[in-house]
């Protein structure tokens, strides 16, 4: 046997020193790194823009989007080997509107970069009133309002006839018409006359142009992007000042062909004389192709080391975590703004999760807009299932058999979850089989127990179960024990950023607003528990409406106060296990007032029953038990952590074990 039970007087148990102490005032640490190691966020319809910004010598990065103004990425790197790193919010005091993208010429000839912008309201001049190693932007009031360039205008600049001052193309965004205007003014007193302004081509809509000398020919040439896949290119075959522009789209050939709203840029990343492609989308990632061809011939080789790295379903991500392929990390499952299941495969481990795209494994999955995934084997063959919901408020239940899943009717067909169907599976009853939570587009939470079994399930609504929490617009919930007292609690997100934290206390459900204080969510919110670092508790993945994941580690930790006095325990108490974490046993101990009944079970974070260790009357005073970390069938479970829950008469209280391997 390797379980005993066994009474200890209390001045031997040296362990029990170990308390659990709270850390006062912060319960979260963002690290968003885990989804994105290069540290270059994916932003909706992401637009990036270089230049010297720093006066060092390299080119640094301004990222437009449709969330706000450009954020500003430092090149902390050097001209051959760049690294970018968010630095000081340059251009925060520009609203947004004004700003969704823009490029750094030095407009007014002064020796240091001004912003030319556009947005919703136009297009902008902003002059640098700092210096070139320092900028400090202050807007010209009415610098382009003249100009005819509607909303949402795209600027690049160039010196095109060879005059020493910059000139201006515009890319429109209703009819996708590039709009060049020429400086009439000089180097330092820009001028531009919309009666002079000439319409070069429509790329159809939304132009994004940039002005480069690809070919190194001495002259500019044209690459622009547009509101469909791949890009447009006009090689100037004239001169500086006699311009002939001959289509070359073959130049990017297959580039940019499964996104859309390319928003190209060409620079020398590399310090080789050569223009390399970065382009952003319209679901965010960034691409980096090294131009590793010649001077005048292009030839391009995809980098995903330097903004890589990314996980962006495309819109609307909607997390779960989920051990899919058994191998002991929690792996990210996620539904999506298109309708198809995106699937991450963890081939990290499971204290430092990596992620590998593995889509193709939910590919039999789609139905409307928005999906939203739970996972867990609801029919116990071993294999865990999906219920997927989405825009329609419909559920689906799709059987995993083996290689691929098999959509089940007949689920659900009598009951009306509104909108937005967000489905939990989550043991809420303890009775050993899944039950669901499901949010709804009107801010509910419904609950559907299964009181069928672990084998054949069959879900009911129970009417109530939730009281009157109501959390305003598409709530996302999640379930976890966070507060470690053996039951599930709720945290849910909905449309307007918000998160709201519900613990359930056994008769009800009481909003705890001090746990979730502080925390940033987009829009979308969609929250989801998961022991991603592998500490003992819960921590947080967050979804948002840009297709993205947000990370925030619990730091809510158990510490060891060597100063504490053992005190005799007047009430049934259930110390820490020791050792925690452990391998391959761990001492579970606790005290009772009296004579009673104890039952005790070990349950998997996800709610499933392991083992039931105990279920017997025990006598007044301390007892141990030792766990092996085997389960009913006598079978060693894997590393994880485990949740012990020990129920003295009318008491209950639970505890976290971490068993390593």
């Amino acid at each position: 046997m390797f379980e005993k039970k066994c009474r200890l007087p209390l001045r031997n148990l040296i362990f029990l020193m170990m308390i659990i102490q709270p850390v006062a005032g912060q319960f979260w640490t963002q690290n968003d790194a885990i989804f994105n190691p290069s540290g270059v966020p994916s932003l909706p319809f992401s637009q990036p823009r270089f230049a010297d910004l720093d006066g060092d010598g390299d080119f640094d990065m301004m990222l437009g989007s449709t969330s706000r103004s450009p954020f500003y990425f430092e090149n902390t790197g050097s001209n051959t080997n760049p690294a970018f790193h968010q630095g000081t919010d340059l251009f925060g005091a520009i609203p947004g509107i004004e700003a969704e993208l823009g490029v750094c010429v030095d407009l007014d000839d002064d020796g240091d970069l001004d912003f030319i912008c556009g947005g919703y309201l136009g297009l902008q001049f902003y002059e640098n009133i700092g210096s070139a190693t320092a900028p400090e932007f202050q807007k010209i009031t009415d610098f382009f309002a003249a100009l005819d360039v509607g909303m949402n205008p795209v600027p690049t600049l160039a010196d095109m006839d060879n005059d020493a001052d910059f000139d201006l193309l515009v890319g429109l965004s209703e009819d996708g018409s590039l709009k060049y205007y020429q400086n009439t003014g000089t180097a330092m007193a820009a001028t531009f006359i919309e009666g002079n302004a000439d319409v070069w081509y429509d790329v159809g809509l939304y132009a994004y142009p940039y002005f480069s000398d690809l070919d190194s020919d001495g002259d500019t040439d044209l690459l622009t992007g547009r509101d469909n896949v791949g890009f447009y290119y006009y090689r100037n075959g004239g001169t500086p000042t006699a311009w002939q522009w001959q289509s070359a789209n073959s130049v990017f050939a297959n580039l940019g062909q499964t996104t859309y709203w390319n928003s190209p840029a060409l620079v020398d990343l590399t310090g080789d004389g050569k223009p390399d492609l970065v382009y952003g989308t319209a679901s965010g990632p960034l691409n980096y192709y090294r131009n590793t061809g010649t001077a005048s011939t292009p030839a391009w080789t995809l980098n995903t080391s330097l903004f890589g790295g990314v996980l962006d379903v495309g819109g609307a991500s909607s997390p779960v975590l989920f051990d899919f392929d058994a191998d002991g990390d929690l792996d990210l499952i996620s539904g999506s703004q298109m309708g198809d299941i995106k699937y991450y495969k963890n081939i990290g481990t499971s204290a430092a999760p990596a992620w590998e795209a593995s889509h193709s494994r939910f590919v039999s999955i789609d139905h409307s807009i928005y999906s939203a995934i739970a996972v867990g084997d609801v029919n116990g063959d071993g294999l865990p299932d999906a219920i997927v919901g989405d825009l329609s408020g419909n559920l689906f239940y799709h059987r995993n058999i083996g290689a691929t899943f098999a959509f089940e009717t007949g689920y659900f067909t009598t009951i009306n979850f509104g909108g937005f169907s967000v489905p939990r599976l989550v043991d809420m009853d303890r009775d050993r089989d899944l039950d669901l939570v499901v949010g709804n587009e009107d801010g509910e939470l419904l609950f559907l127990e299964n009181i069928g079994s672990s084998t054949v399930p069959d879900w009911q609504e129970i009417t109530g179960y939730f009281g009157n929490i109501d959390v305003g617009t598409n709530c996302v919930p999640t379930c976890g024990d966070y507060d470690g007292d053996g039951d599930f609690d709720i945290l849910t997100g909905d449309l307007f950023h918000e998160l709201q934290y519900f613990e359930n206390t056994g008769d009800g459900w009481t909003e705890n607003t001090d746990i979730v204080a502080g925390l940033t969510a987009g829009q979308n919110a969609a929250p989801a528990f998961g022991d991603l670092n592998h500490d003992g508790d819960l921590d947080l993945t967050i979804g948002n409406y840009d297709g993205t994941f947000n990370y925030f580690d619990n730091e809510m930790i158990t510490s060891i106060e060597p100063g504490s006095e053992l005190i005799a325990p007047q009430s049934f108490t259930l110390y820490p296990a020791y050792p925690n974490p452990f391998n391959p046993t761990t001492t579970l101990s606790y005290f009772l007032p009296e004579n009673q009944a104890v039952t005790i079970r070990i349950y998997g974070i996800n709610g499933r029953l392991i083992r039931t260790m105990m279920n017997e009357n025990q006598t007044a005073g301390e007892h141990l038990l030792l766990w092996n970390g085997r389960n009913q069938e006598n079978q060693l479970v894997g590393s994880g952590v485990y949740i012990v829950r020990v129920i003295a008469g009318a008491q209950i209280q639970s505890q976290k074990v971490i068993l390593m391997k």
